[in-house]
């Protein structure tokens, strides 16, 4: 057995374990309660480390961050989404 399946193997479970809160904050619309500074650095390391596993062409190290970079950056988008201020509503519109 190549020692490369650890790699994969390690990367399939941590980018799985994101999985989860990426699909409640998309169900629930609710996001309160992730920080921007944990977003913020949690993308930088996963981005340095895509770039790490690139630089050495370790495949485990590439997919498992790049997989884990688009769910945090689909999060970063839900984020982005429900902190936006709610669009106040003229009478005409509440009537309708």
């Amino acid at each position: 057995m190549s020692f490369a399946v650890v790699g994969y193997i390690a990367g399939t479970l941590t980018t799985l374990s994101f999985v989860p809160q990426v699909v409640r904050a998309l169900r629930t619309r609710k996001t309160a309660d992730i920080s921007w500074g944990w977003l913020a650095a949690f993308q930088c390391g996963v981005v340095l480390w895509l770039v790490y596993g690139l630089v050495l062409h370790d495949w485990p190290i590439i997919l498992a961050n790049l997989v884990t970079m688009s769910l945090c950056a689909v999060l970063i988008g839900a984020k982005a989404r429900s902190s936006r201020p709610a669009a106040k509503l003229t009478a005409a519109e509440a009537a309708d």
